[in-house]
């Protein structure tokens, strides 16, 4: 049914599924790289269960799941994805200083000023391009703060020098490099449709969408210590009647 949405909104379905047109779902996009992003999102999530105990049951049943899907997500592969990888690991081991400052990138330019952060999660490696793009000053809407007010002299307080902190973390100008990072090729319409059959969850779109969700829920569940018994201990009996060995007893017979 999901598949049959696409298809109508997109009029001339081609080989590949064009990015940033509707899903035929309201508000949902057609993403630009499905698999890495999922592939990033499930590593991400096994990476934050680890601070859990084994003993969890969120955490095995979370665990479970999980790997079932990356499993699934990792067997297919869209065509040139072997070459491509290794292109990938030359240029990351021929500039080892763009990807292994403090920050994980330097920063670099391409149209918009943003940095290439390499990110290891289970044993893989990422690279995410972060763009960060130079504010606009006369799209800013004046809160009232003074414009280019006096500066004092004498010594600066920890307060007043901690938006310094991050300049000793950046490279000097001539250091900076512009590296060109080309995606991982895209997978053809014909693939999307069958990890959307695979997973059961939706259109590709809607399965990012849950990933997301779980991956923000560990955060939660590890706040709240979900493994730990309760506060309050529950009543003698509270559950019995959900029991599965025990059944579900006949409702009782009333007399007329």
């Amino acid at each position: 049914m999901r598949s049959t949405v696409r298809l109508l909104a997109n009029v001339n379905p081609g080989r590949f599924l064009e990015a940033g047109v509707p899903t035929g779902l309201t508000g949902l996009f057609t993403h630009e790289a499905p698999r890495s992003a999922l592939i990033y999102l499930y590593t991400s999530t096994l990476e934050k269960l680890k601070a859990l105990p084994e003993t969890s049951v969120y955490r095995q049943s979370a665990e479970s799941i999980t790997k079932h899907r990356l499993k699934i997500v990792d067997s297919v592969k869209p065509s040139g994805f072997e070459e491509w990888a290794e292109k990938a690991k030359a240029k990351i081991a021929a500039n080892p200083e763009v990807f292994n400052t403090p920050d994980g990138g330097v920063d670099y330019e391409a149209g918009a000023f943003g940095k290439h952060v390499k990110i290891v999660r289970q044993g893989r490696t990422f690279v995410t391009t972060q763009n960060q793009l130079e504010p606009d000053e006369r799209a800013e809407e004046w809160d009232g703060e003074t414009v280019n007010a006096a500066v004092l002299e004498g010594p600066r307080s920890t307060a007043e020098t901690g938006d310094l902190k991050g300049i000793g973390k950046q490279r000097p100008g001539s250091d900076q490099k512009t590296i060109t990072w080309e995606p991982e090729p895209p997978l053809e319409a014909s693939q999307i449709a069958d990890l959307e059959n695979q997973l059961g969850g939706g259109l590709i779109e809607e399965v990012i969408q849950v990933a997301e969700g779980e991956l923000k829920l560990v955060d939660v569940m590890a706040e709240s210590k979900v493994w730990e018994a309760l506060e309050e201990k529950a009543p003698e009996g509270q559950w019995v009647y959900f029991q599965r060995e025990k059944g579900t007893e006949a409702p009782p017979k009333h007399s007329e």
